[in-house]
Parts: structure tokens; C-alpha cells; sequence
């Protein structure tokens, strides 16, 4: 391998390697990249991996068995971008020289062992990164958590103004959070969690309206100033275990964008504030093990997201309100450990949940399998009401029998004396039936005129019917061998799937030498055109409601179906556009049934270019991570106006890595310059923190390992959030 001297990239993350580097290794000269992440190599880093590769920027040794210390050398790598050496059993002192790493954007030394010298406190942990003045600190993402970090928090954290992303949890830091925590505006997730600090939270985080991930727990915290709560764009929060105490503050219910919050194991009385119906976003709720007393309030009635609710282990009285059972999305629902009374609703969410959710609750009532009393009806009704009963329902009942009987004799009749065109009765639609040469009459014998879009399998045509029905054919090339299986594929998948973003077939055609599909026609065509057409004008909002679209119909496809369906081929050319400028997700040829018993599955049929994941493209690995990563990069596209695999991504550059080297300060220099007003080539701070939001969240979709992908729910929520505050923007503007 050291004979291959023009090498750049040496990819081998993932397998079962043991043993040392070979030396070999640092005789390439011209490597960029060193990735050996996930195996199980040990002994020392070497040496002389900071002298034989000058030009390398990439490099991750994380999750092995290196031992030892961080070598000096490694400060020689002048152009190094990115050094993950976390996960490892490496100890010592973080090199000062690492400080002459002046490219370095991220650094992950987490999960290994190293310590600070207390002795020399003008040697803090942080001395050997902050080691640059304020417009040299490049630094974007810093892990390092669990390690034996102690002492305070060191000042010069502050100099990291460029930092988006901070771990030092599990550590065993003492004292409060520095004032100059105020200096970080970029930074987007916060990781303290596993120390020993306290005293009060900084009234500043609650400024940094950069700030959307923040874990304090287990710490020993005990105040909560009041402007904490003021960022209406966090979206995960983990307070538990501390010592805050006192009422719980009706302000949050200002951090509208939440989809997260964690506030158990604390000393927390009163009751829940009804401010909380404020965040329709909440999807994770945890109140449990504090003194909270009250009625569980009514205002969560209006928290439709919500799919995990922990009360348990406080003072609690009253009832279960009934309306819980119209939360369909919750999954988990604790109250045990209170002083709950009344029955149990037996309806919606409820006919999954156990009797451990409701233990110790001496009032409380319902079905046998809560391992409760049944609950007691009153058996002394009022003579008027059994009055009504006996005499009044048997008339309503005859009467609602004879109506329907007429109504439906009436469309009966209807039906068999006019025929509606096709395209205004959907669900007779799904038996219609049309024939071979209907179809070759509508297109006029698949005229060219008529083409409407053309795929390595398929091509389709516009179809006028001679009932007036407009239509989009799309005929399958059977010269193609793998055409067969695509028509069985999107048959297979399409007869069970209904959502209002996904295109809808009419009906198909089929025999030994003619495969069809007939579906909806969509008058604005595919997203493609309509993106990178000359004349095309669309804003910021026009283009986020598209995305929303796409986001919802994968994350039906995912979560909404009996078994998760994968895409695979997620891109513009598959996005169509109806009348109203609805998104439309078709084309499902090439898709996957992943199916419970199933591993993940491999195959030989890809997507395209430029939009495939990684792991989809080298190994044919599917899940639904695959559709998460396109989702990103047509994210990217959407709002650049850049295909990935324009003329201008070549060689080591890709879109991400132009995304991702602009982020966040840069971003305007990216964005589509359709967007920015024509006067001044800038805008407004309102759409600037949306596009910012936007390429974040695309950011996150396009990480190169799927498990820190997002789930395609969490990209829906994110998208409707950044909705809401850009029409909240522009309100105010």
C-alpha cells in the first residue's frame, strides 16, 4: 500500500482491523484523507504520522485502542481540517502545540482519558486551542467529553467565537459557566451534562439565538434566571437532575420551537403552567421525580406532537382528562407515584399503555388490565332519561336508517345515469379500467408532442381521454431488462400508499409486451424545470412549502406505513408540481419494502449521482437514512440553485463541503442570489436566520454516517418551525 504514492483518500472506517498503522501508510505523500474510524487498532499513535503526510486534512482514528499520548507531531499536519482521535484509551495532557493547527475546524477528543495539569492554572485544558487571537480561531466543533478534565471552565473559551458546536460533558469540572460564554454566537449545541458545576444558568443563553441543543444534567445547578426561557428557537433542552426548585416558570412556554425538554429530578412545586400549550412542536415532555402538586392541566389537550409525557413521581391530584385519547402520536404516558383519582381513559393512545404507567394512584379506576379497581357507574339514573332512552332512539334510529337508505339509492342512480370525468372521482378511479388503444389514442400514438419526461425505463406522455380526462403516462421501455421489475416494484408500492404528497395512480395497464402506469397529471411539471428555469421566480417561503411537502411524504413513507418504504431516488426530477404548486414525490421503481424480520438490505440497483449516500453508493446499504441524505442534498439545491453535480463540484470539492466551509457566517455567499434583494445584494435578518436554519438542517441530513442523520420527523418539525418564525418575521417587518 505505501507504493501507491498518488493516493489521496485511504477509506477503511468500519471493519475489524487490528494491530499498529504500518508504516508503509506514511510514505503517501499526497493524502488528503486517513480515516480509520470503528476498528480495533491499538498501540501508540505514530510519530511520524505528522512527517510523511503533508497534505493531509482529514484524519480519524476514532473509536479504536490507541494508547498513550497525543504526539507533538501531529501539529506539523499544517493543513489539518478535521482530527478525530475520541473513543480511544489515550491519557496526558492535550498537546499545546495542537494551537498551531490554524485550518482546524473540528476536533474530537472525546471518550479517551485525558487530564489537566491544576499545578500551572495558566495551563488550562483549552490553553492549547484558544492559543490565537479572535479572528484565527477557526475552530467549529469541539468534543471533549468524557474524559478527566477538571478545575473550572477556563475564560479563554470565549476566544472560540467561530464554535457551533461545545461537548465537555462527563468530565469533572466544578464551579459556573463563565460570563464570556456570552462571546459564542454561533454556537448551536451545548453539551455540559456529567460534571460538577452549579450556582446560577447565564442569562445569556437565552441570546444566543444560535442556540438549539442544550444538555446541563446532572449537575448542580439550583437558579433559572427568568430570560433563560426567552429563546423562542431552542428545540432541545435537558435540565435533570439539579437543585433548581420553586414554581416552574409560565415562561416557557416562550420557547415556542421545543421539541424537547427535560426537567426531572429536581426540586421543581406548583403546578404545570398552562403557558405549555405554547409549543406545538413538543414532542418529548419529562416532569417526573419533583414536587409538582395541581390537576394535570387541560392546555395539553393542544399539544398534538406530543409522544412521550413523564409526570410520575410528584403530587399530582385529580382526574385524566378524557381528551388524552385524542393524542395519537403518544406512545409513552407516566403518572405513576401520584395522587390521581377517576377512571382511565380506555380509548387512542391508552390501548397500548401498561398498568405500570399508573401504579400507586389509590383513586384511580378503569379497565381490568391497568391492575385497578373497575369503576363504579351510577346505577340511579333519572326516570326522565330512561323515558328517552326507550322511546326517543328507536325513532331517531329508524329515521337515520330510511335517510341513508335514499341517499344512497339516489347516487346509485346518479351513477348509473351520467358518467363524471375521471379526474374529479378519485376513488372510482382506482377501477377504472383502460385499455391499450385508449391509451395510444390519448397520446396520439405516444406523438412526440405529447413527451412529457423521459427516464432510463420509462417515458412518459400527457394523455388526453375521451371522457376529458387529462392524464400522465408513463410507458416502461421492456428492452431494458430491470423495466419489468421497476412496473412490479411501483405497482407493488403504490397500491397501499395514500398521501396527499405523493402523485396517484389511475389505474395501469399491462400485458406480455406493453407496461403502463396511468396517473395524475401535474400541469407545473417536475421540480427540476421548474428550480432551473430562466424565468423562474419563487422566495424563500415558496421554496421552504415545497421542501415541507417532500419532507411530509417521506416522512409518511417512513413512519406512516405498515412496513417503512425507501424511496432511493429522491432528486428534482421526481418531485412534481400540481396546479396549486403542491409537491409531489414519484417514481418509485427503484424503492424498497423493509420489512420487520428483515436486516438491512443490499442492493444492486442504485439511484443517481450526486444525491446517492454514501454507504448507498459504495455498498448498496438501504434504509431509510438513504432517503434522509437526498432529502439533504435537494435541500442544498433548493435554495442554491446548484445541481451537486454541476461542472463546479469536481474533485475534493462536493456540494456539502461548499455548503459546510461557508456555514454559518458565509452562508449568504451560497444562497440562490434570486433570494437576496436586487438593490442591495442582501437580506433581512429574518430570512437570513431561515437560510441559515435551512443549510444547518441540510448539514445534519448529509452527515457521512447514517446514525447522525435526522429522522425524517425531526427534519418535518425543524422545516414547520423555521416556517413559523419566517412568517413571524415578516409580520414584525
Amino acid at each position: 500500500m505505501g507504493r501507491l504514492s498518488n493516493l489521496t483518500w485511504l477509506n477503511l472506517a468500519g471493519n475489524k482491523l487490528d494491530g499498529d498503522i504500518p508504516q508503509s501508510i506514511f510514505n503517501l505523500s499526497k493524502l488528503e484523507l486517513l480515516d480509520l474510524i470503528d476498528n480495533e487498532l491499538s498501540g501508540n499513535i505514530p510519530f511520524s504520522i505528522g512527517k510523511g503526510l503533508p497534505r493531509l486534512s482529514c484524519l480519524n482514528l476514532g473509536v479504536n485502542r490507541f494508547s498513550g499520548r497525543i504526539p507533538e507531531s501531529i501539529s506539523n499536519l499544517s493543513k489539518l481540517n478535521r482530527l478525530d482521535i475520541g473513543h480511544n484509551l489515550l491519557s496526558g495532557h492535550i498537546p499545546i502545540t495542537l494551537g498551531n493547527l490554524q485550518e482546524l475546524q473540528y476536533l474530537r477528543l472525546g471518550e479517551n482519558q485525558f487530564t489537566n495539569d491544576l499545578s500551572t492554572p495558566e495551563q488550562d485544558f483549552l490553553t492549547p486551542l484558544t492559543k490565537c487571537n479572535m479572528s484565527s480561531c477557526n475552530l467549529l466543533w469541539l468534543g471533549l467529553g468524557g474524559n478527566f478534565l477538571n478545575g473550572v471552565i477556563p475564560e479563554s473559551l470565549g476566544n472560540l467565537t467561530s464554535l457551533q458546536r461545545l461537548e465537555i460533558n462527563n468530565n469533572k469540572l466544578q464551579g459556573s459557566i463563565p460570563l464570556n460564554f456570552c462571546d459564542l454566537k454561533n454556537l448551536y449545541y451545548l453539551s455540559l451534562f456529567g460534571n460538577k458545576l452549579y450556582g446560577q444558568l447565564p442569562s445569556c443563553l437565552g441570546d444566543l439565538i444560535s442556540l438549539r441543543e442544550i444538555y446541563l444534567e446532572d449537575n448542580a445547578f439550583n437558579s433559572i434566571p427568568t430570560n433563560f426561557w426567552s429563546n423562542e428557537l431552542i428545540q432541545k433542552i435537558d435540565l435533570d437532575n439539579n437543585l433548581f426548585d420553586g414554581p416552574m416558570p409560565p415562561e416557557i412556554g416562550n420557547m415556542k420551537s421545543a421539541m424537547e425538554i427535560s426537567l426531572s429530578k429536581n426540586q421543581f412545586s406548583g403546578g404545570i403552567p398552562s403557558s405549555i400549550e405554547h409549543l406545538q412542536f413538543l414532542t418529548y415532555l419529562d416532569l417526573s421525580n419533583n414536587k409538582l402538586d395541581g390537576q394535570i392541566t387541560q392546555s395539553f389537550d393542544s399539544l398534538k406532537e406530543l409522544e412521550h409525557l413523564d409526570i410520575s413521581h410528584n403530587n399530582i391530584s385529580g382526574s385524566i382528562p378524557p381528551s388524552f385519547e385524542n393524542l395519537a402520536n403518544l406512545r409513552y404516558f407516566n403518572v405513576s407515584f401520584n395522587k390521581l383519582s377517576g377512571e382511565i381513559p380506555d380509548g387512542g393512545p391508552f390501548k397500548n399503555f401498561t398498568a405500570d404507567f399508573f401504579i400507586h394512584n389509590k383513586g384511580l379506576c378503569g379497565a381490568s388490565r391497568f391492575k385497578v379497581e373497575v369503576c363504579k357507574k351510577n346505577e340511579h339514573k333519572p326516570l326522565v332519561n330512561y323515558r328517552v332512552l326507550r322511546y326517543t332512539l328507536p325513532s331517531i334510529a329508524i329515521v337515520i336508517v330510511a335517510i341513508t337508505i335514499v341517499i344512497i339509492f339516489t347516487r346509485h342512480r346518479r351513477a348509473a345515469s351520467s358518467f363524471s370525468p375521471l379526474l374529479n372521482t378519485p376513488l372510482r378511479l382506482a377501477h377504472e379500467r383502460i385499455s391499450y388503444s385508449e391509451i395510444v389514442r390519448a397520446t396520439s400514438n405516444f406523438d412526440e408532442e405529447n413527451l412529457i419526461g423521459r427516464g432510463g425505463l420509462a417515458l412518459v406522455y400527457k394523455g388526453v381521454f375521451s371522457n376529458e380526462m387529462i392524464a400522465a403516462v408513463k410507458v416502461f421501455n421492456l428492452d431494458v431488462q430491470s423495466a419489468f421489475k421497476s412496473f412490479d416494484t411501483e405497482c407493488q408500492i403504490m397500491r397501499n400508499i395514500r398521501h396527499k404528497n405523493l402523485v396517484k395512480v389511475i389505474t395501469s395497464c399491462s400485458n406480455f409486451d406493453f407496461k403502463a402506469l396511468v396517473m395524475e397529471y401535474m400541469p407545473n411539471g417536475n421540480l427540476e424545470k421548474w428550480l432551473h428555469s430562466p424565468n423562474s421566480r419563487s422566495n424563500i417561503g415558496q421554496r421552504l412549502g415545497i421542501m415541507i411537502d417532500v419532507a411530509s411524504a417521506l416522512e409518511y413513507l417512513h413512519q406512516g406505513c405498515s412496513s417503512p418504504i425507501v424511496h432511493c431516488d429522491i432528486k428534482p426530477n421526481n418531485i412534481l408540481l400540481d396546479e396549486d404548486m403542491i409537491a409531489r414525490v414519484s417514481d418509485f421503481g427503484i424503492s424498497k419494502l423493509l420489512m420487520e424480520d428483515q436486516e438491512t438490505p443490499q442492493t444492486r440497483t442504485l439511484g443517481t449521482i450526486g444525491y446517492m449516500a454514501p454507504e448507498y453508493g459504495s455498498a448498496g446499504l438501504v434504509t431509510t437514512m438513504v432517503d434522509t441524505y437526498s432529502f439533504g442534498i435537494l435541500l442544498m439545491e433548493m435554495f442554491t440553485r446548484k445541481s451537486p453535480t454541476n461542472e463546479m463540484f469536481s474533485g475534493e470539492l462536493t456540494m456539502r463541503r461548499w455548503i459546510s466551509e461557508s456555514f454559518p457566517n458565509y452562508i449568504v455567499q451560497v444562497i440562490d442570489a434570486e433570494l437576496l434583494k436586487e438593490d442591495e445584494r442582501t437580506i433581512s435578518l429574518t430570512n437570513r436566520k431561515s437560510l441559515t436554519s435551512i443549510m444547518g438542517l441540510a448539514l445534519e441530513c448529509t452527515a457521512d454516517v447514517p446514525e447522525e442523520r435526522l429522522d425524517m420527523k425531526v427534519v418535518l418539525i425543524r422545516l414547520k418551525v423555521i416556517k413559523t418564525e419566517l412568517t413571524k418575521g415578516r409580520g414584525h417587518n
